[in-house]
């Protein structure tokens, strides 16, 4: 099994529990960004996904 297939979906599709390691791991994964980076844009747009994709520019998962 490939990492991607061993992290768990998030509880919710529309927005990222920051706070959850599972849900960071996966909206980190979808958008192809650390983890880090992925804090830092919820820090600065907020936990929408819808948003957080925007603001990196890219299509909601």
């Amino acid at each position: 099994m490939s990492q991607a297939q061993d992290v768990l979906k998030p509880r919710f599709a529309q927005h990222i529990d920051i706070h959850c390691p599972d849900d960071r791991a996966y909206w980190a994964g979808q958008f192809g960004i650390s983890g880090e980076e992925l804090r830092e844009a919820v820090k600065m747009v907020g936990s929408r996904v819808s948003t957080v994709a925007a603001h990196l520019g890219l299509q909601a998962a």
